[in-house]
C-alpha cells in the first residue's frame, strides 16, 4: 500500500481539450499502476473536449459541477457522483455548459 496526495499529481495536456486543467493522479510512472491510469479534469465554464474517440474504454465520474457528454446516439448530463462508461472507439464530446467549474475523475486502461 502506498498513499498519494494531490501534491503527488502531475499536470498533463489532454489532446482536443479546451479550458480544462488536468492532473494525472495515478499511472505507471507516478504510482506503479500497470493496467490503468486515473486523471482529474477541472472543466472551466464553457470548457470541454472536442469530438473524438479513444481506442480504450473509459469511465467518467463527476465529482463537482456538471458536464454534458454527447455521442452519436445520445446526450447525457452528469452531476456529482454520476458516472458514465464509454466503450472503446465511441466518439464523444464533453462540454461544461454551466457557469461553475466541473471536476471529473477519468479512469482508463493503459
Amino acid at each position: 500500500m502506498k498513499k498519494f496526495t494531490i501534491d503527488d499529481a502531475e499536470t498533463y495536456s489532454a489532446p482536443k481539450h479546451f479550458d480544462v486543467r488536468t492532473l494525472r493522479l495515478h499511472n505507471k510512472e507516478i504510482s506503479g499502476c500497470e493496467n490503468f491510469w486515473v486523471g482529474l479534469s477541472h472543466f472551466l465554464p464553457g470548457g470541454g473536449a472536442e469530438k473524438g474517440s479513444a481506442p480504450s474504454e473509459k469511465v467518467y465520474l463527476v465529482l463537482a459541477g456538471e458536464v454534458t457528454v454527447k455521442t452519436a446516439s445520445q446526450t447525457v448530463v452528469l452531476k456529482p457522483m454520476d458516472s458514465l462508461y464509454i466503450p472503446p472507439n465511441e466518439e464523444r464530446e464533453i462540454l461544461n455548459d454551466t457557469k461553475m467549474t466541473a471536476s471529473m475523475l477519468v479512469i482508463s486502461p493503459n
